[in-house]
């Protein structure tokens, strides 16, 4: 499944997977990672220069550009620990990718978390069997990067945004009825709920590699509070310009 590519100056390069048709060199070595792919579409438009889209297999869409000079991609990682997984595990071992920032939206399991909070997660706690199936590891609790943490802790002293040190609690099924937030919280010290964390530590960690995690709280499991469709597209856009000037820091 693997392909040959011609490009202009007859050079053949090899297209390394068959979940993403760009070429190793259109991946920048830093990637911010949204769940929805319209949502890196409106990354890239509203803030990367020269950007060009580089993957869009099965609509999975990824591009690449500036950002203040500073070469970024914006890739979708799609919902839940396998397909994040994919892209992760893909973008760290055939694109040689350094560092991955994911950005998304969660479930507070506590009225002391309002909507709109910005979390960066520390830990992530999981009863999946990702890492495990993956390569027999049986770890529950995985860290992010603590280093790509301390930068994005800076930047957002800089940008005067509040941020939360968390442990969240990452799911692999959306309507659980198992997991009580009260449970989460008082128990496990889970502070909300998302459901790609686990995976995407896990892949950083087994290669090697960096990984962090910007949440924004878009509901609230306690007080059936929730953002609507456009208040979410506005809170966003702090998490985003988050991960963005914390890209631009080696």
């Amino acid at each position: 499944m693997h392909g040959i590519i011609k490009i202009d100056n007859e050079r053949s390069v090899t297209m390394p997977t068959p979940h993403n048709e760009a070429l190793k060199q259109d991946i920048a070595k830093t990637v911010i990672m949204p769940g929805d792919p319209l949502r890196a579409k409106y990354i890239a438009e509203k803030y990367l220069e020269d950007y060009k889209l580089v993957n869009q297999v099965r609509g999975m869409y990824a591009y690449t550009g500036y950002y203040k000079k500073k070469r970024l991609t914006i890739m979708a990682h799609g919902m839940g620990n396998p397909s994040i997984g994919i892209y992760s595990y893909e973008l760290f071992k055939d694109y040689d990718v350094d560092q991955i920032i994911r950005i998304g939206s969660a479930g507070a399991t506590t009225k002391k978390i309002p909507l709109r909070s910005v979390l960066l997660v520390e830990k992530s706690y999981s009863k999946s069997n990702y890492a495990k199936i993956q390569n027999n590891d049986d770890k529950k609790v995985l860290s992010s990067d603590k280093d790509l943490n301390e930068i994005i802790s800076n930047v957002a002293n800089k940008l005067n945004i509040q941020l939360l040190k968390s442990v969240v609690y990452c799911t692999d099924v959306f309507y659980g009825e198992v997991d009580k937030p009260d449970v989460l919280f008082n128990e496990y010290g889970c502070v909300a709920v998302e459901m790609e964390s686990f995976a995407l530590f896990h892949n950083a960690n087994f290669f090697n590699k960096k990984a962090a995690c910007i949440l924004t709280v878009s509901d609230n499991m306690v007080t059936k509070e929730e953002l609507s469709s456009d208040e979410r597209q506005n809170s966003f856009d702090e998490m985003i310009k988050l991960a963005l000037e914390s890209a631009l820091i080696k």
